[in-house]
């Protein structure tokens, strides 16, 4: 079998919570050897599930199982001079640092691209911010909530007419940064391969934000707005909205070629008077009469159940998603089959998400285990060349755990 593609790299991650640690775990699922380095007191995320009211509880701590497999965990307190010296001596053999440390605080501990690349030229330094580099608001901290939703207008973007702005789901924001990260990242690798030179790269949660919120975020740099979503009984269009069924399941309806697909629908719905009524048959009176034709699907989709209009849908290839929900996922058929879901070697956690790239030419790694604080320390600072005697002293110095 083909080596993983990332095999030999060594990555660094001193970042926190989930946005970039998640970039980190993809370079890990590809093969690259990734040292979780972390303070005395260990990254917030690993209590996570149980500082937030809004983590479902379980059993076992699934968010540090997941933002953390594969890794190896490193205790430094950089803020002894002994410890931050031993960090240096690791530095000087990785290829990559992921941090997302505000600029105030990586420059207190000595941590910036310029403090870093001193000590290992050929690093690549991957920064991950809330608001960008540069500008009045880089020193703010940033969560997905308040920099990715809030700051780039995606919340309010899924506000209905005469209701509050959208919420999201914890740390949704910070999935889809990741991966602008690693995008980054192996944007620099390439770079190396034909120069030799690291270098600095980054992202913010911002930044994805606003890109997520293209549509919307470009059309306002052209003065172009639309008000807030009316509600689904009298939606911009009908074709484009969620009706819910006998059993209480709901479907999203995204029909985009209307002229294609509208004599489908009705067949799909044993609705062939809609074809030709004159309030639907054509594009213009179709829209004008939106929240007349949503209640007549609403009436036929409410008829039946599910799994009914989704043989009928599929049936006449109308383009329909189920909502579904999370119970639902662990039954998903497609998103095993797809690889989207998949076994780990970890028994208290037997199946986890994939990260979202495939490639033809390897596999991604199977998921092992999310470190125990400190439960590399030694191994690591050996692999950099330290001897027994030098870990003893750290350890007893408190630097090290």
């Amino acid at each position: 079998m083909t080596a993983l593609p990332l095999a030999g790299l060594k990555v660094l991650d001193i970042s926190s919570f989930i946005a970039a640690p998640a970039a980190a775990v993809v370079l890990g699922d590809w093969g690259a050897d990734v040292i979780k380095v972390e303070g005395p007191e260990g990254d917030p995320n690993r209590s996570i599930m149980h500082d937030s009211p809004s983590y479902p509880k379980a059993a076992v701590n699934y968010p540090w199982a997941m933002d953390s497999r594969n890794k190896r965990s490193l205790v430094l307190d950089l803020k002894q001079p002994a410890a931050r010296a031993a960090f240096d001596r690791v530095l000087a053999t990785a290829d990559v640092l992921i941090c997302n440390f505000p600029p105030p605080v990586r420059e207190k501990l000595r941590l910036s691209y310029d403090d870093v690349r001193e000590v290992n030229p050929r690093l690549i330094y991957a920064s991950l911010t809330g608001y960008g580099e540069e500008g009045p608001d880089r020193d703010r901290p940033g969560f997905d909530a308040t920099a990715y939703f809030a700051r780039s207008g995606l919340f309010d973007a899924q506000r209905y007419e005469g209701g509050p702005p959208g919420t999201a789901v914890p740390a949704q924001g910070d999935r889809a940064t990741s991966m602008g990260l690693v995008s980054s990242i192996l944007l620099a690798l390439m770079h190396r391969m034909k120069t030799g030179e690291g270098s600095w790269v980054g992202t913010s949660l911002l930044g994805n934000g606003l890109w997520s919120c293209g549509v919307v975020a470009q059309a306002a740099l052209v003065g172009a707005f639309l008000p807030p979503r009316p509600p689904r009984d009298r939606p911009r269009t009908a074709l484009g909205n969620l009706y819910r069924t006998a059993d209480d399941r709901w479907l999203q309806l995204t029909i985009v070629r209307e002229d294609k697909l509208w004599a489908p629908l009705c067949r799909a719905l044993q609705r062939p008077e809609l074809a030709d009524d004159p309030r639907f048959a054509e594009l213009a009176p179709r829209r004008k009469n939106s929240a007349a034709l949503a209640a007549e699907l609403a009436r036929s989709f409410e008829s039946r159940p599910y799994e009914h209009w989704r043989a009928a849908l599929a049936a006449e290839d109308v383009t329909f998603g189920v909502i579904s929900r999370p119970q639902d996922i662990p039954d998903d058929a497609q998103a095993v089959a797809s690889g989207a879901i998949v076994a780990t070697a970890t028994p208290d956690v037997p199946r986890t998400l994939a990260n979202p790239m495939r490639v033809s030419f390897a596999t991604q790694r199977i998921a092992g285990p999310a470190p125990a604080l400190g439960e590399h320390s030694a191994e690591v600072l050996r692999e950099a060349g330290f001897g027994e005697a030098e870990i003893e002293a750290l350890r007893a110095s408190g630097g090290m755990r």
